[in-house]
C-alpha cells in the first residue's frame, strides 16, 4: 500500500533508470556476441533482471555492479542448456524475445513466468517461429509455459499481422541463426531498438520504410553500451509536471528515439510547454534533456499509428485527458486488453473510483475533460503502469489516495515512489 498526498508543485532535476526495452535487448545480444560487453545504466526493474537471470542460467558470466552489467559473451553458438526452467517472471519481453534465440539452439528449453505472464498470449511468436522450423508447444490457447525444442532454422519473409516490437525482435533474433536473409514487414512502424542494437554489435541489417532485412549468421562483437533513461518512465513525471500547477521539472539523459518520441509530439500538440536540449547520439540512440512546465492542455485523440507508438503510455495519458480542457479519446487500442492486465478495464475502474466519467470501448476509452479527481482507494491490479499512472492522478486529487498493490511498480521502476516524493517535495511515509 502507498499513500499519495496531493502536490502543490512538481520541481527539480532528475535522472531516471535505464530504458527497459533497450536493457532487455542489450543483455540478450551481449550473451550471443563474442567477448565482453559492459552495459551502463542497465534498468533496475525486475523485468530486466529476469532477463539477466535467464542469461546466467544459459551458462554465461554476468557481473552486476550497481547499474553497470558486464556479460561475457561466447558467440551465437555459445549458450548452454539450463539445468531447470528459465523463469521470465512478469516479463513478456523476456519470454517473447528470448524465445527467438532459444528456438535455434542445439538443446531444449522450458520458459515459465508468473501468474500474470502465464495469461499472456504467445501465439504471435509461436506462429512465425514455427514457419522458420522451430518446435514450440504451449498450453491450450498459446499460453505459457513454453516448451522449446531447439532446431535448425530457415529464413522467413514475414508480415506482422499487428505491429509489435517484441514479435519483430523475436523473429530477428531467430533470423540471426538462419543462413540467408530474414525479412520482417511491419504494418506500422514500431520501436526500432533491436535494429539499432544489432547494427551496433556488427549485424548486417537494412531498414527500408517498414521492411527490415537481416543477413543470418553474423559475427556479433561485444562492446561498451550505454542505456538512456526510459522515456516511458519519464512519461509519468512529464504528466505530473504538466497537470500540477506552478511546476517546472528537468529530466536528464532521456532516450529520444524517434520511434518512441510520439509521446512528446502528442503532448506538444495538446499545448504542453516542453523543451528538448543537449541532444546527442550514443550507441545509435538519441539522448537528451527534457524541460517541462505546467500547462493548460487541450486534450485530443489518439488513434491508428499513434496508438501503437504510445501503447505503454496510454494509462497515464488517460489521467492527463481527464484534467485537460477537451478530454481524450483513445481508439485502436485492443492491444491494451492483453497487457499485464486488461488496461482498458483497469484504467476505467480506477478513474471511476476517483469520480471521473469514462466510457470504456472495446478497443479504447473516451474521457471527458475538465474533471476533478476525488480521493479514493485505488488498485494496481498487479500492473506496474496502473500503479504509477494512478499515483500521478493522486497528486491532483482532493485528498490523499491509497494504492493497493503499489509494489507492482518495481517490475519496471523500483525507485518510482522515492523519486515521485522527491519532486513533489513530500517526505516518504
Amino acid at each position: 500500500m502507498q499513500r499519495i498526498s496531493p502536490a502543490t508543485r512538481i520541481s527539480g532535476e532528475i535522472c531516471l533508470p535505464g530504458d527497459k526495452s533497450i536493457s532487455h535487448r542489450y543483455a540478450m545480444l551481449a550473451a550471443i556476441a563474442e567477448g565482453k560487453s559492459t552495459i551502463h545504466n542497465y534498468s533496475t526493474g525486475a523485468d530486466c533482471h529476469s532477463t539477466l537471470g535467464c542469461v546466467r542460467s544459459l551458462g554465461l558470466a554476468v557481473d552486476e555492479r550497481g547499474s553497470d552489467v558486464t556479460i561475457q559473451g561466447r558467440g551465437l553458438d555459445g549458450l548452454r542448456s539450463a539445468t531447470g526452467d528459465l523463469d521470465a517472471g512478469n516479463s513478456g519481453s523476456t519470454m517473447r524475445m528470448l524465445s527467438g534465440i532459444l528456438a535455434a539452439q542445439t538443446f531444449d528449453s522450458r520458459m515459465v513466468g508468473d501468474e500474470s505472464l502465464s495469461r499472456r498470449p504467445m501465439k504471435r511468436i509461436i506462429q512465425p517461429l514455427s514457419e522458420m522450423g522451430a518446435a514450440i508447444s504451449a498450453r491450450e490457447g498459446g499460453f505459457p509455459p513454453l516448451e522449446i525444442r531447439g532446431k535448425k532454422l530457415t529464413p522467413i519473409d514475414y508480415t506482422l499481422p499487428v505491429a509489435s516490437a517484441q514479435v519483430k525482435s523475436c523473429i530477428l533474433f531467430a533470423g540471426l541463426y538462419a543462413s540467408g536473409q530474414t525479412v520482417v514487414r511491419e504494418p506500422v512502424r514500431s520501436r526500432d531498438h533491436t535494429e539499432i542494437a544489432l547494427r551496433q554489435l556488427g549485424a548486417e541489417i537494412r531498414v527500408e520504410r517498414r521492411v527490415i532485412t537481416l543477413q543470418g549468421r553474423p559475427r556479433l562483437t561485444g562492446r561498451e553500451l550505454f542505456v538512456p533513461a526510459d522515456l516511458s518512465s519519464a512519461a509519468f513525471f512529464l504528466v505530473a509536471a504538466l497537470i500540477v500547477p506552478d511546476s517546472e521539472l528537468t529530466l536528464r539523459g532521456v532516450g529520444l528515439n524517434p520511434t518512441r518520441s510520439a509521446l512528446l509530439d502528442v503532448l506538444v500538440s495538446m499545448g504542453a510547454n516542453i523543451r528538448i536540449l543537449d541532444v546527442e547520439e550514443r550507441n545509435g540512440e538519441l539522448v537528451g534533456q527534457i524541460q517541462v512546465r505546467s500547462s493548460a492542455l487541450r486534450g485530443g485523440v489518439i488513434e491508428k499509428e499513434t496508438t501503437a507508438a504510445l501503447i505503454d503510455e496510454i494509462p497515464v495519458l488517460a489521467i492527463l485527458g481527464a484534467a485537460s480542457r477537451d478530454g481524450l479519446v483513445v481508439r485502436d487500442a485492443a492491444e491494451l486488453r492483453v497487457k499485464e492486465t486488461d488496461r482498458i478495464a483497469t484504467v476505467s475502474e480506477n478513474l471511476k473510483r476517483m469520480g471521473i466519467q469514462c466510457e470504456e470501448m472495446p478497443a479504447g476509452l473516451r474521457i471527458p475533460g475538465r474533471q476533478g479527481f476525488h480521493a479514493a482507494e485505488l488498485d494496481s491490479f498487479g500492473d506496474h503502469r496502473i500503479a504509477m499512472a494512478f499515483s500521478i492522478a493522486a497528486l491532483i486529487a482532493d485528498g490523499a489516495c491509497e494504492i493497493r498493490g503499489a509494489q507492482a511498480a518495481s517490475v519496471s521502476f523500483p525507485e518510482f515512489f522515492r523519486i515521485l516524493r522527491q519532486v513533489a517535495g513530500q517526505e516518504a511515509a
